[in-house]
């Protein structure tokens, strides 16, 4: 009896139809209860829409709501600074590098890297799995959180893995093992199964950021801006009300009453001269706005959530520079190349698992590739750089004996395709000689 069985056994009584239950576990709704909030704060739905309208003057003030997306942008940051740049792919065995580069090339592995980690940023974790689809290449599909149901072990081992979700009112439930795929529906009103498949690939990969609570849940990045966003939106928003609650200047008489009805100024009076007594006053009176401390107040947020997402307040337009050289611009990106080497690590460990996964099916498919090649990959993380200043030491650097060619080529801002590039420089200098 494997660890699966044992596991429905003990938690379902061994029931045939025991996903159904597990998906409705209390672990899995919490996890995906977070997820769904994530998505529905990207979408809009941020506290300040809640805010009420108030009874101002005897009439209905509708308040300002005002929404701030400055956490797509720090999301879009953050996904962009590792992958704009595709990872460059590397490897002690040419032939298979140029497997795998083929592999990424047909599969569009650069775009499906960059929805990984947007997924990881904006809900904590997500899941992929490789496949070999009907032209026998080499695929992969991503799962979002809200329809993944993982299942582990009391060591923290994924044992299975549903994909569930619900579409046009009928559920849909795909059951990975270590060597099946189970298909179910309830089209008709009864749950039954409607394919059983051979699984080459094992389970899905998981890639996540780890929550401190429960490292089997992720937690996105998107966490940790909410409530500050929500500061700033609540103060910018009760700001702007202060405009039309508090600065409508109040007319005050000093002294004698004008001789006019009843005392007073009539209220429907247009273009009037007001003569007054000689004792008497007449003044417009209004609320002072503290703007410095709204300034103050906004700044320290904004700093805040720059300082908490890692972000460099230049990208922001929140910090004008005069000196760009090298050495500067990597100082204002050391925090971003701290958070972006956080994501690598996350990110690598399912790399590792698909680079796996891709060497057994090539094999599969005849490609016969060597045991002993391993395969790994280089961020080229996205920072402004001085290219001029940076060729112009890397030669000065070949020069003098102190690096090699290998080496410049792979510090070279324009390099792409490190391998490609020596081939391409070995041609040359065959042709020379």
């Amino acid at each position: 009896m494997n660890k699966l069985e044992q596991y429905i056994l003990s938690k379902y009584d061994g029931d045939m139809f025991w996903f159904e239950e597990e998906v409705k576990d209390n672990w899995h709704m919490n996890r995906v209860r977070n997820i769904l909030d994530n998505k529905e704060y990207l979408a809009g739905k941020h506290k300040i829409k809640q805010r009420v309208d108030e009874v101002y003057n005897g009439k209905v003030f509708r308040t300002r709501k005002i929404a701030l997306n400055y956490a797509k942008t720090l999301l879009t940051f953050e996904t962009a600074f590792l992958l704009k740049n595709p990872v460059t792919l590397i490897s002690n065995d040419l032939d298979a590098l140029e497997q795998y580069k083929k592999v990424y090339r047909e599969g569009k592995y650069n775009q499906l890297d960059y929805r990984i980690l947007s997924n990881m940023v904006k809900y904590g974790e997500t899941y992929e799995y490789v496949y070999i689809d009907e032209n026998r290449r080499i695929k992969s599909i991503v799962f979002d959180g809200e329809d993944s149901y993982p299942i582990y072990d009391n060591k923290g081992d994924m044992i299975s893995f549903i994909h569930y979700y619900i579409f046009d009112g009928i559920s849909y439930y795909t059951i990975y093992t270590d060597t099946t795929v189970e298909e179910y529906n309830d089209v008709g009103g009864d749950l039954h199964k409607t394919g059983e498949y051979n699984n080459l690939s094992g389970l899905p990969i998981v890639y996540r950021i780890p929550s401190e609570e429960d490292e089997l849940k992720g937690n996105a990045s998107l966490n940790e801006y909410i409530d500050i966003l929500d500061s700033m939106e609540d103060l910018l928003s009760k700001y702007m009300d202060s405009f039309y609650k508090y600065l409508n200047p109040i007319p005050t008489f000093k002294g004698t009453k004008l001789n006019t009805k009843e005392g007073g100024v009539d209220e429907n009076a247009v273009g009037y001269a007001l003569q007054l007594a000689e004792d008497a006053n007449f003044e417009f009176v209004n609320s002072k706005m503290d703007y410095q401390s709204f300034k103050i107040l906004w700044q320290n947020l904004k700093q805040s959530l720059m300082d908490i997402s890692m972000t460099p307040a230049v990208s922001m337009n929140s910090q004008e520079i005069s000196n760009v050289s090298e050495t500067s611009i990597r100082m204002m990106y050391s925090l971003a190349e701290i958070k972006g080497a956080m994501n690598s690590l996350y990110l690598k460990q399912g790399f590792e698992k698909r680079w796996g996964i891709m060497k057994k099916l090539l094999n599969i498919l005849g490609y016969n590739i060597n045991e002993d090649a391993y395969i790994d990959c280089n961020f080229n993380m996205n920072i402004p750089q001085n290219a001029g200043e940076i060729i112009e030491n890397l030669s000065k650097a070949t020069e003098s004996g102190i690096m090699s060619t290998e080496r410049a080529v792979e510090c070279n801002p324009f390099t792409i395709d490190v391998n490609a590039e020596l081939e391409k420089l070995t041609s040359k200098d065959d042709i020379e000689q």
